[in-house]
């Protein structure tokens, strides 16, 4: 098996984002990196600009979290895709939603590691602590990655990364672009642990829904979904001591953590109404 994707097959059109992921995923090199800086100072560089432009200065950890609550609370109830895919969906639907996020799946935690030689050796603990997790303590039939492969197995989905990276959305493709800027690129580490801390914090209510799908649809393998409603509670802890700990050694920006929190919530969202919309319209023969 080849190790790296194979470009010539995938890389057709003009597609910012799957480019983008397809270089983040390769080997690099010096034409690499020139595309990847060009593609993220087009796209999320300016992005993030405009995001913290709109926000409000934070001067402590205090006010971070409390706007983070804020944040959370605002998208307890799920967006409308949410709650359809829930509820409504039916196995075929689901299915496509679940091949979409698949390069997430099958990738979980990987675009995560550069951030955390950029952390002092406290932080560095905590977010080893998450990322262990994720990596199932080193067993490979508790790793996130593997509890996903069981869901698309299930499903008879591909479950090989090249294999369902040929219709993925840009949507997702823009989610998982953004950690490998934070955690390798961004100046600033705060955004990356500003945008995991959510992250974590959000999860178990987020997959809620995918939970209940998979007990509505009789899917036997939705342990990929109720593992991280139980673990990320424990995630969600570990990053507000990484973010206490990186405050301690180096002090901390705070608006640039929820500045990284308010660019994940809006990228992850917008991949999830995007993905169920694709199950919808490519289904509509059938309803």
């Amino acid at each position: 098996m080849t190790t790296e994707i194979d470009l010539s097959q995938l890389r057709t059109g003009d597609r910012l984002q799957r480019d983008l992921f397809l270089d983040n995923r390769s080997v690099p090199d010096a034409a690499r990196y020139a595309r990847i800086e060009a593609a993220e100072a087009e796209w999320i560089v300016p992005l993030v600009a405009d995001i913290e432009a709109d926000l409000p200065v934070l001067t402590s950890r205090a006010e971070w979290l409390a706007a983070l609550e804020r944040v959370l609370a605002e998208e307890r109830d799920g967006a409308p895709s949410s709650r359809y895919l829930a509820d409504e969906s039916t196995r075929e639907q689901f299915a496509i939603v679940v091949e979409e996020f698949a390069p997430d799946g099958l990738t979980e935690a990987q675009n995560f590691f550069p951030a955390v030689a950029r952390l002092p050796i406290r932080a560095q603990m905590a977010v080893m602590r998450v990322m262990i997790d994720e990596f199932g303590c080193g067993n490979l039939a508790q790793a996130h990655s593997q509890l996903y492969r069981d869901l698309l197995a299930e499903l008879d989905l591909p479950s090989e990364l090249p294999e369902v990276l040929r219709d993925t959305n840009d949507e997702t493709y823009a989610f998982l672009n953004s950690f490998y800027w934070m955690a390798s690129r961004a100046v600033d580490v705060e955004y990356f642990l500003g945008a995991l801390a959510y992250l974590e914090a959000a999860i178990p209510d987020a997959f809620a829904f995918q939970a209940r799908a998979c007990e509505r649809l009789g899917i036997a393998h939705g342990r990929y979904y109720t593992e991280h409603i139980h673990i990320d509670d424990f995630h969600m802890k570990e990053m507000q001591t990484a973010i206490k700990e990186y405050e301690a050694a180096r002090g901390i920006d705070p608006t640039k953590l929820l500045a990284g929190a308010i660019l994940l919530s809006s990228l992850l969202g917008a991949a999830m109404d995007a993905a169920v919309e694709k199950a919808v319209a490519k289904t509509a023969g059938g309803r």
